[in-house]
């Protein structure tokens, strides 16, 4: 099938197999620079998303560490400073926790999520069975877990709290921790865990 082009005249005559070829051409070469374009845009796009994610993520943290130490202590836990971000490498995993509140005896690992989800409790219990094998250092203390979030739903904190969790809830300049007043923390990679209370 032929494509009528417009002459000098303005009359419309059928397209060469060449000129056919010269428009593909360019019309492949536009869509080349249509997609580095989008490409471009898609990895602005993502680091302006890694960045937004990690400001807001180093904003709840500090939400959360300002009031911690005081919180936990009003829970009857002896910890007298925190720790933001500790990383270790263990073989070949290399492994980061949010803060830790620590004293002599006991060490209190804290995951800050901006939601909160049954997944991020179970994959966090998960990794206090393994805290003292991961951060050797603190191998003599007692461990203890909390969660501590912007959003959650209600079972969330509830599944949390049975898992023996402290769960804490980021509120606009500070942070309150929402276990009944009776609950008892469970200490992580003790032979004897004490069960959690909602």
């Amino acid at each position: 099938m032929s494509i009528p082009l417009a002459n000098h005249n303005g009359h419309r005559e059928p397209a060469t197999p060449e000129e056919i070829w010269n428009i593909l051409r360019e019309v492949a070469k536009s869509q080349k620079e249509t997609d580095r374009r989008m490409q471009e845009t898609d990895v602005r796009l993502r680091k302006l998303d890694e960045l937004f994610n990690g400001q807001w993520g180093k904003l709840m943290e500090s939400l959360v560490e300002g009031d911690l130490v005081k919180l936990l202590a009003e829970r009857g836990m002896a910890v007298d400073h925190t720790i933001n971000k500790p990383k270790k490498n263990y073989g070949p995993r290399r492994w980061e926790f949010d803060i830790l509140a620590v004293d002599g005896r006991e060490v209190v690992v804290v995951e800050v999520k901006t939601t909160l989800k049954v997944d991020d409790v179970d994959y966090f219990v998960e990794r206090l069975q393994d805290f003292s094998e991961l951060m050797p250092e603190y191998a003599d203390r007692r461990v203890y877990g909390a969660v501590a979030y912007l959003k959650s739903h209600e079972s969330v904190n509830v599944h949390a709290a049975r898992q023996g969790l402290f769960v804490i809830r980021a509120t606009g300049s500070s942070a309150t921790i929402t276990n009944d007043a009776g609950f008892t923390p469970r200490a992580f990679g003790d032979t004897n865990p004490v069960p959690g209370g909602s």
